[in-house]
C-alpha cells in the first residue's frame, strides 16, 4: 500500500495516508515534478502511460510522484526518474506550489509541489507501467501546444509550465554553464 506524506500549506508534515484515499479526500499532500533539459534546451516530455489511474495518455513533464514517508523529496525525485525513465542525473530544486485539480474519475490532486530541473539527452529505458512515449520541445513548440491543445496536457503541467519558463528565461544559461564546467 503506497502511502503520502500529508502537509499544511507550509509543506509541514502532519500525517500519512494511503495515496488513493488522499486522492479521494482531496487532502493536501508533498509530492515532486521534475523538469529535464538536453544541452540545446529543449524540454524532455512524457507521455503518461494509458493505464495510469488519472491523466493517462495526457503529456506532461519529465516526471512527478510523491516522496514515502521518511523519504527525502530529491533522493524521491531521483528514484523516480530511474523508475519510470531509466536514468540519473543531478537534479536541483527551482521552486515549489501548491495546486489543486479535480479529475473526471473523482479523484484531486492537491499537492505542495516540489519542482527540480536536471540535464538530460542519452538513452532512456522507459517502464511501460508509467510513461507511452517521449519528446524532447523546445520551450516554444510546448507553449503552443498547450495554447492550441491543451486537452493533451496534464493538469499540473498547465500550472507548472509558465513558472518553470520563467525560471528558463532568467536562469538556464547559467544553470547550464555551471552543470558543464
Amino acid at each position: 500500500m503506497e502511502q503520502v506524506i500529508l502537509v499544511d500549506e507550509q509543506d509541514s508534515p502532519c500525517g500519512v495516508m494511503e495515496k488513493m484515499q488522499a486522492h479521494e479526500e482531496a487532502r493536501l499532500h508533498r509530492a515532486f515534478s521534475v523538469f529535464i533539459f538536453d544541452y540545446e534546451g529543449k524540454m524532455l516530455l512524457q507521455q503518461r502511460a494509458l493505464t495510469k489511474y488519472h491523466s493517462g495518455g495526457l503529456w506532461t513533464n519529465a516526471c512527478c510522484s510523491h516522496p514515502r514517508p521518511d523519504e527525502a523529496t530529491h533522493a524521491a525525485a531521483s528514484r523516480r526518474l530511474r523508475e519510470e525513465l531509466g536514468f540519473e542525473t543531478s537534479i536541483q530544486k527551482i521552486f515549489d506550489f501548491t495546486y489543486k485539480a479535480e479529475f473526471d474519475n473523482g479523484l484531486t490532486e492537491h499537492e505542495f509541489d516540489h519542482v527540480f530541473v536536471g540535464l538530460y539527452h542519452d538513452a532512456m529505458q522507459l517502464n511501460p507501467d508509467e510513461v507511452a512515449d517521449t519528446a524532447y520541445l523546445s520551450m516554444h513548440e510546448i507553449a503552443t501546444a498547450l495554447a492550441n491543445t491543451p486537452e493533451q496536457y496534464t493538469a499540473w503541467f498547465h500550472i507548472a509550465f509558465p513558472k518553470v519558463a520563467n525560471w528558463y528565461q532568467a536562469n538556464f544559461q547559467a544553470y547550464l554553464t555551471q552543470q558543464l564546467s
